[in-house]
């Protein structure tokens, strides 16, 4: 890596785990920011935005550092599910996703000392087998999918459920390993 430093600009622990598989030194410093989804807003645009809003948020705070901004939503029928805000929302959305097949969008932004931004956007099709009623009770209530867009984590009990997945895992669970690895090579932050 060079004289600037990368920050991670996300508290989540998934993204933490998945970036430290780069070999890349970094830092981890949240992005406080509003993420509603405009009116008329498609999905790919809006995680892009986002993932460049959380990115631009910690390089205002540290312009000298290299900054990646990421953001991951689950898309039914071309609607944003985002994260629930109750278990009975979560239920709602669970029951929703039973048996059928969805996006997740998985943008990541990198901005550099010198302001300029590279992105990428993963899309990945995912297909739930039938969920049972009392499965989706039992998650919802445990809070799993809670702070996990679609209301689930790929990487915990709502895998088992999962038939098919088209595209990036890694982009499911929330920062797509191909399309960092390729932004901070273009950096110069990681050697090929």
């Amino acid at each position: 890596m060079g004289e600037s430093a990368l920050i991670l600009a996300s508290a989540s622990p998934r993204r933490r785990e998945l970036l430290a598989q780069c070999g890349c030194p970094f830092t981890v410093r949240p992005a406080s920011i509003e993420e509603r989804v405009g009116e008329q807003e498609a999905a790919v645009d809006y995680v892009r935005r986002v993932a460049e809003e959380k990115a631009r948020f910690v390089h205002r705070e540290l312009p000298d550092a290299w900054v990646l901004g990421s953001d991951t939503e689950v898309v039914l029928d071309g609607r944003i599910l985002g994260k629930p805000g109750s278990g009975h929302e979560a239920r709602d959305m669970l029951k929703a996703l039973s048996g059928r097949s969805h996006q997740v969008f998985s943008a990541v932004v990198l901005i550099g000392p010198d302001g300029s931004c590279r992105h990428r956007t993963s899309v990945t099709e995912v297909e739930f087998g039938a969920l049972p009623e009392t499965w989706i009770d039992r998650y919802a209530r445990s809070g799993a999918g809670r702070d996990k867009a679609g209301a689930y984590g790929i990487q915990n009990e709502a895998g088992l459920w999962i038939r098919r997945i088209s595209g990036s895992y890694s982009g499911v669970v929330g920062l797509p390993l191909y399309e960092t690895a390729e932004l901070l090579r273009e950096a110069g932050l990681l050697s090929a």
